[in-house]
């Protein structure tokens, strides 16, 4: 099922992706320190990241002209490209900042427009590359693929070649494919097939086009990263809760980029919506915070204490995994994980890879 995308629609990508921040300078890291472990209490954690982004090198040389072409993977060569290049700079970002394991993704999305050949060829380059770049740093990385969700079948076919050839430990998508949210029943083949393969959905936004029109963000405070990109987390969980995805599809499990958005700060409102609001019109079966125990998983990225205590208290313990957003300039947070005191020690281990090498069933 093809989705044409708006005129704007891959303008913003990479700046909604991520891309407005500056990434840490590979050069910093060229000659890395001793590598810095993480600890709780006198107990030795390990450190696994599920929003690191990449690129494969090569990627945008697949598209030869237009609109896809302009909006594609960063030109080789420059500074974006190479700070999402896996090398020794990214290991060496790694080891400063304590994470031992990178969980690999592709997700500024700027295949969705593509046709299914294109899309077919694509992303076979694109998840064969990152296969490539695991095997070269054993122990370091794996990866998610990133498949063309916007032709659903394709996407399912996609996921299981991965998964079953290429070691993939789940996919990565975005919060809208092409202005839409995934969550309707057109998009059931990708879905059934992650709950048929047991792999989790990273889900990660990609610009909030379907949520502003041009220019809205625009102006002081980076706002299609800072609110754009919550925001489109927020309503691609409130539509796969809401028009009844999760019920459908009861063992699926999708991790949600940016600490899940606003959503898990406003799950009161959203729990009431149904019974209150006569409109609303809920295909769910269960209350929103249910889910949330239940089905859906958010990454750490909330920056203080009481973000990490008001998460494991909405979500648990058990719900909320590690992510950093490398290579970008984000303040890091697995030290605030660490120390939380907030939280049990065994939870603080859980988050900070735990819950994620159980999830995607990491070699120890």
């Amino acid at each position: 099922m093809d989705h044409p995308a708006p005129n704007s629609a891959r303008r913003s990508l990479l700046l909604g992706a991520g891309l407005s921040l500056l990434p840490a300078a590979p050069r910093v890291f060229a000659q890395p320190a001793t590598r810095k472990r993480i600890a709780v209490g006198a107990r030795p954690a390990r450190v696994i990241d599920i929003h690191a982004h990449c690129y494969v090198p090569g990627s945008a040389r697949m598209i030869n002209a237009g609109e896809l072409a302009a909006a594609a993977n960063p030109a080789e060569g420059t500074p974006i490209a190479r700070s999402l290049t896996i090398g020794d700079a990214r290991i060496a970002q790694m080891d400063a900042r304590g994470i031992d394991v990178g969980v690999l993704s592709v997700n500024q999305y700027w295949w969705y427009p593509a046709t299914p050949d294109d899309a077919a060829r694509f992303i076979r380059f694109q998840d064969e590359g990152l296969r490539d770049i695991v095997a070269k740093h054993p122990g370091r990385f794996f990866f998610l693929s990133s498949p063309a969700l916007q032709h659903p079948e394709l996407a399912a076919q996609q996921l299981e070649y991965a998964v079953k050839t290429l070691g993939a430990r789940g996919a990565s998508v975005g919060g809208h494919v092409n202005g839409r949210v995934p969550s309707g029943p057109e998009y059931d083949p990708f879905w059934a097939k992650a709950q048929e393969l047991d792999v989790p959905v990273f889900m990660h936004p990609g610009g909030a086009e379907n949520l502003v029109k041009p220019g809205g963000f625009d102006g002081r405070g980076d706002l299609i990263n800072v609110i754009g990109n919550p925001l489109e987390t927020t309503l691609f969980a409130s539509r796969m809760i809401f028009d009844g995805t999760l019920d459908r599809f009861p063992k699926l499990k999708v991790i949600l980029a940016h600490g899940g958005g606003y959503i898990a700060s406003y799950l009161g409102r959203t729990d009431v919506a149904c019974a209150s609001r006569p409109l609303a019109k809920c295909a769910n079966k269960r209350q929103p915070a249910e889910y949330f125990r239940d089905q859906l998983y958010v990454d750490s990225m909330v920056f203080s204490h009481e973000g990490l205590r008001h998460l494991v208290a909405t979500c648990g313990a058990d719900h909320v995994v590690y992510g950093s957003d490398m290579p970008y300039n984000w303040p890091e947070t697995a030290d605030i994980i660490a120390t939380s005191t907030d939280l049990p020690e065994q939870d603080r281990i859980g988050i900070l890879g735990g819950n994620l090498e159980r999830m995607l069933r990491l070699p120890a």
